[in-house]
């Protein structure tokens, strides 16, 4: 059996740079076999022929290495157009395909008949034998008008009978509940029902106005932004493949497709579907894909989801804004717009890269265990397709897609309007709350006002009562409800908050009036000396006929009353100029206090 050998190809201006990796072989044993675009070498157990996109000249002037530790083989071959450039020289499945004539059917497998002595016929059989199966079950299973009845989808709309005989996965893979027998227009008109009833205002609003991880999300570069510029190809970029790529690839069995016009239209509109798709999964990952990934990919691409079929560019950016929206984690317009930049980006790199990203998607879908269909359906044959295109028509779909443009009313969500209404919603509240703030000050600064004045009127009712009813006990003369015109500290505002009763001090001058005209045995210097004593007494002390605590209160009370005075009047009050002719401290056990009490 023979081993395909793990390969590389490069260039140079002048020559074509073979790099063949064949571990534990002899030098002895190589054969090269150079003609035009053919070229084969073998040692065995490797055997190698591929198909190059230039020719190449056996002239003497090619050079031939064997690096013995690392079993690699490296081949100089001259061009035979010098400063040629060679194109796609990374597309090693299609560098493995075989020269040979295209069959009519859809789909052809191009098998290897030169080589046959080395292959066994063990091989031979098990090969056809596989073959066989597969034709077998998908013709005896439906008669020839049955398959004509069937929908088609996959890839260039060449598929039929899949999921008839894989109805117990296809549910976990698609959304579409009976393909074979859903028209494309019944498809697309199931497809914008689920995703009107999928949408959800709350979600959207939330990411919308809450967006710290969405401005992540956007200022992440995935791979292919981080590109440089190719120095063989002119606008396209410098992609490498890992051994695993080069591996997959290698793998892949060579088909050719004849597909008419509405079909390959359809299928570079597919692809640039299952691109946008890709694009938003790697930058919603930050490049690293988690187990979410297979059905991100495949939820947000109508055609891998719905085996959606689009005719214009400007309806797959609609289904994918759509979709977006709908299903993801991060459902915001702005990863909408990045994913359209990006796949405008990868288009612009050139085919490699498209190539390179068909592979992950491979792989991401190889790894999950329903979506492995997917990979039968579109995937496979799209990284077999890609690597026979021409570059100028993927550069001219970048440049295409460039030019499209993308708005929110174009999903008829109606997001321009759910958005109005959320943001008058929030100035409404914040109005309310700026309002609310001023306005519950003023209640408390009311509150606090009226309770003041409250207690300043009961205050003042209190002082009231409490004077008349000394003024009663003090006796009842005329004189016992006049105010006191000569007292020093008589107030002119509001009352202090401790009381400070004024009609007993009249009273009680009142009183030592009485007694001293009650006098009449008395001299008439005496007389007018008592009274003089009398009326100052009155003027500069306050007894209480209590205690002396309440003359201690009473003094206290005179200060506070005078401080208040001076505070909301602005007036300083000063003390008598008058010295006090006479200190009298009263206490119940002085008898010269009693004998002046009894003197006055």
């Amino acid at each position: 059996m023979m081993i395909t050998p793990a390969f590389d190809l490069s260039q140079d201006p002048d020559y074509l740079i073979l790099s063949i990796r064949v571990p534990y072989t002899r030098t002895s044993e190589f054969d090269l076999f150079i003609d035009g675009t053919d070229f084969k070498f073998y040692a065995k157990p490797y055997f190698l022929r591929l198909t190059l996109p230039g020719r190449i000249v056996e002239d003497g002037k090619e050079k031939a290495t064997f690096d013995i530790d690392k079993g690699l083989f490296t081949l100089r071959v001259p061009k035979e157009t010098p400063g040629e450039h060679f194109e796609g020289l990374q597309m090693l499945t299609s560098l493995l395909a075989h020269k040979g004539s295209r069959s009519a059917k859809p789909l052809v497998e191009d098998m290897s008949v030169e080589c046959s002595e080395t292959i066994g016929a063990d091989q031979e059989e098990d090969d056809e034998e596989f073959d066989w199966q597969v034709e077998q079950e998908a013709y005896m299973e439906r008669t020839e008008e049955e398959l004509r009845t069937l929908q088609k989808y996959g890839f260039g709309n060449q598929r039929s009978g899949v999921f008839a005989r894989l109805q117990e996965e296809f549910s976990d893979v698609i959304d579409l509940k009976n393909p074979e027998g859903t028209s494309a227009a019944e498809r697309r008109l199931a497809r914008l029902e689920a995703e009107a009833s999928a949408f959800s205002s709350d979600h959207y609003l939330a990411d919308l106005f809450e967006d710290d991880e969405i401005k992540g999300l956007l200022m992440f570069r995935p791979w292919w932004a981080k590109l440089i510029p190719s120095a063989e190809q002119d606008g396209e970029s410098a992609v490498s493949f890992t051994d695993d790529e080069k591996e997959q690839l290698r793998k892949l069995t060579n088909c050719s497709y004849l597909l008419d016009k509405t079909s390959r239209h359809q299928a570079w509109l597919s692809l640039v579907d299952v691109l946008l798709a890709y694009s938003y999964e790697v930058r919603s990952t930050d490049g690293e894909h988690n187990v979410e990934s297979p059905w991100t990919i495949r939820k947000l691409s109508g055609t891998l989801c719905w085996l959606e079929t689009y005719s214009s560019l400007q309806d797959v950016l609609v289904s994918f804004g759509r979709r977006v929206l709908c299903y993801p984690l991060y459902r915001h317009f702005s990863l909408v717009s990045a994913a359209v930049r990006d796949t405008t980006k990868i288009l612009q790199a050139g085919k490699a890269c498209v190539l390179k990203c068909l592979l992950n998607i491979h792989k991401v879908f190889r790894e999950n265990d329903p979506a492995y269909i997917l990979n039968d359906l579109y995937i496979t044959d799209y990284c077999i397709w890609i690597q026979k295109v021409k570059s100028k028509k993927v550069a001219a779909l970048a440049a295409t897609l460039q030019k499209a443009t993308l708005q929110k009313k174009h999903l008829k969500l109606e997001l321009d309007e759910l958005e109005e209404a959320a943001t008058m919603v929030a100035e409404e509240e914040e109005q309310g709350a700026s309002k609310s703030a001023p306005v519950s000050c003023v209640d408390s600064s009311s509150a606090i006002s009226d309770s003041s004045s409250s207690s300043s009127e009961s205050e003042e009712s209190e002082d009231e009562e409490q004077g008349c009813t000394e003024s009663k006990e003090g006796g009842g003369g005329g004189g016992g409800g006049e105010t006191f015109k000569d007292h020093p500290l008589q107030p002119t505002s509001s009352p202090s908050p401790f009381p400070i009763p004024q009609a007993p001090t009249r009273a009680f001058s009142s009183a030592e009036e009485r007694k001293v005209d009650a006098l009449p045995s008395a001299p008439e210097g005496s007389r007018q000396l008592i009274q003089e004593l009398g009326e100052r007494v009155a003027e500069e002390l306050r007894i209480s006929p209590d205690s002396s605590h309440h003359s201690q209160l009473s003094s206290a009370a005179t200060n506070t009353q005078a401080t208040s005075v001076r505070s909301s009047n602005g007036t300083l009050l000063e003390p008598s100029p008058r010295r006090n002719p006479l200190l009298i401290v009263q206490t119940p056990e002085d008898p010269d206090d009693l004998d002046m009490e009894r003197l006055i």
